[in-house]
């Protein structure tokens, strides 16, 4: 499918999707779809356990009930304009609907990023400090830590969408994605595309890196602690409380480095596309079952609420 050339400025771009695999369409939605709902009932399900119970109530839960509802927001941003695709030939978007999805994905994905750098802190100061961890890690100072990790990335992202908005785009307007991802959009432009790209590469090294440094300096300073303890029982409750978080930044960060470490151009955006249905579905759909099956503390939350559940079925068939 080629491009339509025009002589005016673009104002609707076409998503092309996964129209190449026009016999797998049926499957590939059930498939999406099935992934999406259970990425959506996974995440707020977290999200009401941990509010609902006050045994939960603590900075890593409080930052844990975060990165849900961002992963919520994240696979939302993208995910349903994708399946209401698989329905319609062709798949229009409008220029600055395109454009808009493209700044609250980097928004979230940013914002993400720095709420990531700041749980790991939360579980330095939890296994280093543990005697002023509440006073450190005070319910205000973690309300203004995920204000800040929002801000940041609402700020990052909003520079690059000033940038975006200075590019003209006047043909061809087929984006080989399911989204409005910025390579898609930057290959498409008739505008010098350089100062845009420097500004990604700046955002990415700014977040990218410096949350990567912060990890592995706080995990070495956590391992260098764990090292002094002497019981069997304190390491393994040490390890199991940050072997979730680290499983999580490897596949987030890992996702990200493997899509920003190749140059823009044509002959990588299929792969971009492979790769943007792991990063954008499959890991905010892992990311709940990743704290949920190795966390005591989770598991002891839901036998508590489903002994709730079961005691209130009682009392309404007494009732009835």
């Amino acid at each position: 499918m080629t491009g339509e050339r025009i002589n005016t400025t673009v104002t609707r771009f076409i998503l092309l999707g996964f129209s190449e695999f026009p016999k797998l369409r049926i499957i590939l939605f059930v498939v999406f779809l099935g992934t999406y709902l259970s990425t959506v009932v996974w995440n707020l399900g977290l999200i009401i356990l941990i509010r609902m119970d006050s045994c939960l109530h603590t900075p890593m839960y409080f930052f844990l009930s975060n990165l849900s509802f961002l992963d919520f927001c994240y696979v939302t941003s993208t995910t349903p304009k994708m399946l209401s695709d698989f329905f319609e030939k062709p798949k229009p978007i409008s220029s600055m609907g395109c454009i808009t999805q493209y700044f609250f994905f980097s928004t979230l994905g940013l914002s993400e990023c720095c709420l990531l750098t700041a749980m790991a802190y939360d579980r330095y100061v939890a296994i280093c400090n543990p005697l002023l961890y509440t006073a450190i890690m005070s319910p205000t100072v973690c309300v203004w830590m995920v204000v800040g990790a929002y801000m940041t990335g609402f700020s990052g992202s909003l520079v690059e969408l000033c940038a975006l908005l200075q590019l003209n785009f006047c043909g061809p307007n087929i984006v080989n994605h399911f989204f409005c991802d910025l390579p898609q959009l930057l290959v498409l432009s008739c505008s010098e595309t350089f100062f845009l790209q420097a500004t990604r590469f700046v955002i990415a090294v700014i977040f990218g890196v410096t949350s990567v440094l912060v990890i592995v300096v706080s995990y070495a300073y956590i391992v260098g602690s764990m090292v002094k303890i002497s019981s069997v029982e304190g390491k393994s409750k040490a390890f199991n409380t940050c072997a979730s978080h680290l499983t999580v930044v490897t596949l987030f960060f890992g996702s990200g480095l493997f899509v920003n470490m190749h140059p823009i151009s044509g002959n990588y955006l299929g792969y971009d596309k492979i790769a943007s249905v792991f990063y954008t579905m499959v890991i905010p759909m892992l990311n709940p079952l990743i704290y949920c099956l190795r966390n005591k503390e989770i598991k002891d939350a839901l036998k508590r609420w489903k002994k709730q559940m079961f005691s209130y079925s009682q009392w309404q068939l007494k009732v009835w």
